[in-house]
């Protein structure tokens, strides 16, 4: 059985570490492809993995990301393939959450979303266009089946919006560190830190650094003030740089090596 969130926080915190959460939207290249990719990532270092639900209006993606989800979309990836996805990385001892905007989900059904991906080992769910006031459905399903609800505050929120965000929030607080789409920045300057001590006045929660974050040394600064560091475009752009899955596997566990060692500094 996968470790809970709250476990793997709590070891990365007694060893001194922030937790390290690599992110892959299921179905790319492939589905069994995204299977292999995503347990090279653990091998090098990653704690818990973010399983992409590939949705045809990315708002918040960048370039890489959008490219990674179209050719999944291609492929045929559903809610149901994400959901074996998250199946398989429970039964390799793999951690996992969903990442996915609401509307797949609502169309899906809430509550059979919930269910079944409580069923298939999943630990929650990161809604990045869904605030808490329209959550009442989510809030409700995943309530009944202990699924982390995982929602995102910006260097832009309000103390009102950290205060309410936080207190409907399980698993992490996602902190994005800088405002826009996602995609590696050569520098992240100081609006993370700023962010993450504002919102730790609203919550014992962990809190989880993303957006931007793809070398070792960026993952260093993070892991200096946050609770666990996200990465997600620097592990697509190297499946994409790539020429094959065998290179992809290679490259993604080296990836996953270095930001793990950043987060040890």
């Amino acid at each position: 059985m996968s470790a809970t969130l709250a476990e793997i926080f709590s070891t990365a915190r007694t060893q001194g570490r922030a937790a390290l959460i690599g992110y892959l939207p299921a179905g790319f290249p492939t589905a069994r492809g995204c299977v292999q990719l995503m347990a090279a990532m653990v091998a090098g270092g990653c704690d818990i993995i973010e399983v992409g639900l590939p949705y045809s209006d990315p708002l918040m993606d960048g370039a890489a990301i959008q490219q990674a989800v179209g050719q999944a979309l291609e492929a045929g990836t559903t809610p149901d393939v994400v959901l074996d996805v998250v199946r398989e990385l429970s039964e390799l001892n793999v951690t996992s959450v969903v990442m996915s905007y609401w509307n797949p989900i609502e169309r899906y059904g809430v509550q059979r979303f919930a269910e079944r991906l409580r069923a298939a080992g999943g630990q929650g769910v990161i809604t990045p266009d869904l605030t808490p006031e329209e959550a009442g459905d989510w809030m409700a399903a995943t309530d009944v089946t202990g699924l982390s609800r995982i929602f995102l505050v910006a260097p832009s929120s309000s103390d009102l919006r950290l205060a309410k965000v936080s207190s409907v929030s399980g698993g992490w607080v996602y902190a994005a560190s800088t405002m826009g789409v996602t995609g590696a920045r050569t520098q992240l300057g100081d609006a993370a830190q700023v962010l993450v001590e504002r919102t730790r006045a609203y919550t014992d929660l962990p809190i989880a650094v993303g957006v931007g974050v793809s070398t070792g040394d960026q993952a260093a600064d993070i892991a200096k003030f946050a609770d666990g560091v996200i990465v997600g475009s620097a592990f697509v752009k190297a499946v994409l740089d790539s020429p094959d899955i065998e290179a992809a596997v290679d490259a993604v566990k080296s990836l996953a090596a270095e930001l793990a060692d950043g987060v040890r500094r």
